[in-house]
């Protein structure tokens, strides 16, 4: 683990904010443990644990058996491989678990388009799995995570948990912000009827160091094209509005939500100071992250709408719900992507 994704996790540690306590003697299980998200919160959970000596249990499970291995060794967790959608993979919960963060899910764009079925059917197969397995285990704690894509298309201004907005049923791509929708459904229905103490965190594009350098989404082709020092070249015209927040932050967001969320609530995760077209992030990053010396140009491929990419929007997720919880985020996007290059550059 590099210094960066040290500093991170000292941030998470160092939230006087976070009831740490009420962890004790606990047991924690994380889907996608494997993933940016999940990774993440694992760690921290991790850390945590020494540096409070909580005595936790902890529980990560990952579809890829060498890389939940892997994350089990260097964390010290038990492992649990194997597909979300099968009801029998989380039977390797045998004991109790008190707490639970969902973050199984297929989020690469071009799989919205290629593979829909799979993934609407991860995320309704896959959470209601682990609704159950929370039911069962009497869990005294669930957040699914969800996306700011619930939202579907709306107009400019800011975005608050009771909006909604339009989405085209007839495009396979609404597979994702139509299944998140159900999902977060499942979990309200789960608490009304059922007693579950689930709430849901809508994320904003959530990235930082540990971000992979393979990673598809724009932000991280805005990044690769900095490192390389070539030209950013956008696929659109760069009018729809992006929300960020940086992982640490968004990882002490989930821990509040978990915590001291309301029950059967939905509450946004995202730094409205980060909120930014796509055209301004890449102008920033040519800028600021590589002082000028590549510019931004627009270049639309002949195959656009086979890449999956979301319809345009131009809200901003407002995340007063969250704060009025103790939380706030520590990182804008300039910060964002600083560290994140900093971090690639050390790998």
């Amino acid at each position: 683990m590099g210094d960066l994704l040290r500093a991170d996790i000292q941030d998470v540690l160092s939230d006087s904010n976070i009831p740490w306590d009420t962890l004790r003697g606990r047991t924690v299980l994380v889907t996608g443990a494997t993933g940016l998200i999940g990774g993440a919160l694992a760690s921290a959970l991790s850390a945590a644990d020494r540096e409070f000596n909580l005595g936790l249990c902890l529980i990560g499970h990952g579809r890829d058996k060498c890389k939940c291995e892997a994350l089990a060794q260097r964390l010290g967790l038990e492992p649990i491989v194997g597909d979300i959608r099968s009801p029998s993979v989380l039977a390797g919960a045998t004991g109790g678990v008190d707490y639970m963060f969902h973050c199984a899910a297929i989020t690469k764009s071009t799989d919205m388009l290629a593979a829909p079925v799979d993934v609407a059917l991860t995320a309704a197969d896959g959470t209601r799995n682990v609704l159950e397995l929370a039911l069962a285990k009497g869990c005294k704690g669930f957040v699914y995570l969800s996306s700011m894509e619930y939202y579907g298309q709306m107009g400019p201004g800011e975005v608050y948990e009771s909006d909604l907005g339009h989405l085209d049923l007839s495009s396979p791509r609404s597979c994702y912000p139509e299944s998140k929708r159900f999902c977060e459904m499942l979990c309200v229905a789960y608490s009304a009827q059922y007693g579950l103490p689930a709430k849901i965190a809508r994320l904003a594009q959530t990235f930082g160091a540990g971000t992979p350098q393979d990673d598809t989404r724009v932000f991280a082709q805005f990044a690769r094209s900095a490192m390389s020092g070539e030209d950013i070249e956008l696929h659109t015209e760069g009018k729809s509005r992006g929300n960020y927040c940086y992982i640490s932050d968004t990882v002490r967001g989930l821990l509040t939500i978990l915590l001291k969320g309301k029950i059967g609530g939905a509450y946004n995760i995202a730094n409205p100071a980060a909120s930014v077209t796509i055209r301004e992030m890449a102008e920033l990053v040519a800028n600021e992250a590589y002082g000028g010396k590549i510019k931004v140009v627009v270049n639309v491929p002949d195959d656009i709408q086979k890449r999956g990419y979301a319809p345009d929007v131009g809200y901003t997720l407002n995340p007063d719900k969250l704060t009025a919880l103790g939380w706030s985020p520590m990182y804008g996007l300039a910060d964002m992507y600083q560290r994140m290059l900093a971090d690639w550059q050390c790998q």
